[in-house]
């Protein structure tokens, strides 16, 4: 498994650390574990976990910016947990509604030792954080319009949000609320996965 994520990321532009890696690797471990009694994810192969859960979220890391960072939706911690172990400086706050989600993100957080991750058992439209945030991530979690919605008391007035998406739908793209705008949306290139990946990045318009 190390040499498989060792190859993918080498396709990448990323530089990914050896303890990086062998984090990476106990996450995939423990998700697959847990998926078995909890059904965390509908991936059951571990080595595609590596390529759909794990390089699908590291590749969002240079997009992620800050030091205060929600991961909104996160069920079992994506992209939340590969983040935080690649931005080790940056402080993640995983927010979900499910319990047995949290139970699992809170076993990874103290089995590895992520002292840089926090576990939220909320509502994301219930929550009102100490700081607000930096940058506000989610992957498969709504369409934009409601997660800008659900989730517009959380970024700082200079912070913003990243959406995980698959292809690109204008119609999505057009619908977010007044006092938003979409600044980009770039393509991100996932090895060995057949299909399209993009960052949305989403800005207030005042900041």
């Amino acid at each position: 498994m190390r040499k498989q994520l060792v190859a993918l990321i080498d396709q990448t532009s990323l530089r990914v650390t050896g303890h990086q890696i062998d984090q990476l690797i106990a996450l995939v471990l423990l998700l697959n574990k847990w998926n078995k009694a909890y059904n965390l994810t509908s991936v059951r192969d571990p080595s595609q976990m590596l390529v759909r859960h794990i390089m699908d979220s590291i590749l969002v890391a240079p997009y992620v910016t800050g030091n205060q960072v929600a991961d909104v939706g996160t069920g079992p911690g994506l992209p939340g947990l590969p983040l935080a172990i690649m931005h080790p400086d940056k402080q993640f706050v995983l927010i979900d509604s499910l319990g047995k989600r949290m139970n699992f993100i809170r076993q990874v957080v103290h089995q590895l030792g992520l002292n840089n991750v926090v576990a939220v058992q909320s509502r994301v439209e219930d929550y009102t954080p100490e700081t607000p945030f930096s940058c506000v991530l989610s992957r498969a979690f709504a369409s934009l319009a409601d997660m800008l919605s659900w989730c517009h008391h959380l970024p700082a007035d200079t912070g913003h949000f990243v959406a995980l998406k698959g292809q690109l739908d204008t119609q999505e793209l057009a619908q977010i609320p007044a006092g938003f705008e979409v600044v980009a949306t770039p393509r991100i290139e996932v090895p060995q996965l057949d299909a399209e990946r993009h960052v949305v990045d989403v800005r207030p318009r005042s900041a």
